[in-house]
């Protein structure tokens, strides 16, 4: 999986299409990634101890990682990932400009 946590990244499909925003969590098993503000799903929860009125809270809910692309630093625009190899070592760079990313 080329995408991982805290890259910039633009939703390409569904309908978040053209928002961006930060990854939180990566599911490589699952090929899943959680997007800051994309997919908010609402959840029901049940009166607990720590929570003694329960309700329903907002969250952020996985969508597949095929449905974003990260976004490259110097051009602003969605690019595809790549791998190369720098001073013996193992970087991803962006296939628009070539730059590496952190």
């Amino acid at each position: 999986m080329k995408i991982k946590t805290g890259d910039k990244v633009q939703v390409i499909a569904g309908s978040y299409k053209g928002t961006v925003g930060e990854v939180k969590q990566v599911f490589p098993k699952t090929n899943k990634v959680v997007v800051e503000g994309v997919a908010i799903a609402k959840k029901h929860l049940k009166p607990t101890q720590v929570n003694p009125d329960g309700g329903i809270v907002e969250k952020e809910a996985a969508i597949d990682a095929s449905n974003v692309m990260v976004v490259d630093a110097k051009t602003k625009k969605p690019s595809r990932v790549g791998y190369r190899v720098e001073k013996d070592q193992k970087v991803r760079y962006t296939k628009k400009s070539g730059s590496t990313i952190k």
